[in-house]
Parts: structure tokens; C-alpha cells; sequence
């Protein structure tokens, strides 16, 4: 049996849904969030994890919670590595004003590439890329093979996907699960 990560993006927050940056700011799943973490873990119901890990956010664990319910001998593990890049004077103000920085694909590129400077106060990409790097190398070395439950955000996930198995799709939706598959020849992206 090989290594199978389910990287689960949390439920719609409420800052999701009035359009704002939330990186290490945190707001409550929305009722469509919830609807939607629920969903999720419904769809995962049946695949045996032996292990669950969570960044500690409230949205992030709330999200685990509900998927968690359908494993309850499954205790997750909260790692703060697996948190949001953090986003300095920029948190919690509208998404479009991240477009003073400059385009959301350059930026994006930048903090898959460990080379953007960061937002006004934040995190720079390159201590953003090595924690998570470190976070699952650390899930990697700890479970070879099995499936491994792994709730964080849309731009931890998104970042290590782009950088593993070389992801160049749009965004990931909320309490969307990515399936991350470990071969000889590396990572490759599942069903």
C-alpha cells in the first residue's frame, strides 16, 4: 500500500464570503460552509485513515471535526506549520487589495517559488514554504503508507501541490479534497 494524502481545503468562513484576505485571522464557517464540510465528509465516510492532522485555526478544525465524526478512532494531530501564509497588514481586508502588491498570478508564483517578500508585516514565502515543506515531510516520515487526512487552507495546499506534483489549476474551493498519491517516481495527484 502506498501513501495516500487527502489535503481538505476548510469550509467557507465568513470572511471567505464577504470576499476578505484571511490568512492567520480567523471567522466562523458560514451555514454553506458547513453544508459543505458536511458533504465532504460524507464523501470521505468510507476511507480508513490512520491518521488526521489539522492546522489550528477555529475554521480548519471545525472542518476536521465534521469529517473526524465518521472516524472517531482518529485523533488529530494540530500542527501550527499547517497554517495559512500570514498575510501582515493585510488580513482581513478585501481580497482585491491584495492587487496593490501586485497580480494575483505573479504573487502566486512568488509564494510557490519562496521568493514573494510578503505583505506589509506578513510572512515571507520562503519561511512560509519551508514550515509547510517541513510539516509534510514530517507526516511523510511518519506514515509511509495509508491514508492520511490533512485539513488546512487553500494556499497551504495549493502551494505544496504546485511544488510537489507541479499543480497549475485555479484555486482551490472551499472543503474541496485534493488526493496526493506518493510513487517511486514522487507525488501524483489522485482522484
Amino acid at each position: 500500500m502506498s501513501l495516500r494524502l487527502h489535503l481538505v481545503r476548510h469550509g467557507q468562513t465568513t470572511l471567505n464570503a464577504e470576499e476578505r484576505v484571511q490568512g492567520w485571522d480567523d471567522s466562523e464557517l458560514t451555514e454553506a460552509g458547513l453544508a459543505g464540510v458536511r458533504e465532504t465528509a460524507e464523501a470521505l465516510r468510507d476511507v480508513e485513515f490512520v491518521a488526521a492532522y489539522v492546522s489550528p485555526l477555529g475554521r480548519t478544525v471545525a472542518t476536521a471535526d465534521e469529517i473526524l465524526a465518521h472516524h472517531p478512532l482518529v485523533k488529530p494531530v494540530l500542527d501550527d506549520r499547517l497554517k495559512e501564509l500570514h498575510f501582515g497588514s493585510y488580513e482581513s481586508r478585501p481580497n482585491a487589495s491584495l492587487l496593490e502588491v501586485g497580480d494575483f498570478a505573479t504573487i502566486g508564483a512568488g509564494i510557490t517559488a519562496g521568493t514573494f517578500e510578503g505583505f506589509g508585516g506578513g510572512e515571507h514565502s520562503r519561511d512560509f514554504v519551508d514550515r509547510i515543506t517541513q510539516a509534510f515531510d514530517d507526516i511523510v516520515a511518519a506514515h509511509p503508507e495509508g491514508e492520511v487526512l490533512v485539513v488546512s487552507h487553500g494556499g497551504t495546499i495549493q502551494t505544496f501541490i504546485s511544488r510537489v506534483a507541479a499543480y497549475s489549476g485555479p484555486p482551490l474551493a472551499n472543503a474541496s479534497v485534493t488526493v496526493l498519491e506518493r510513487t517511486a517516481d514522487g507525488w501524483a495527484l489522485g482522484a
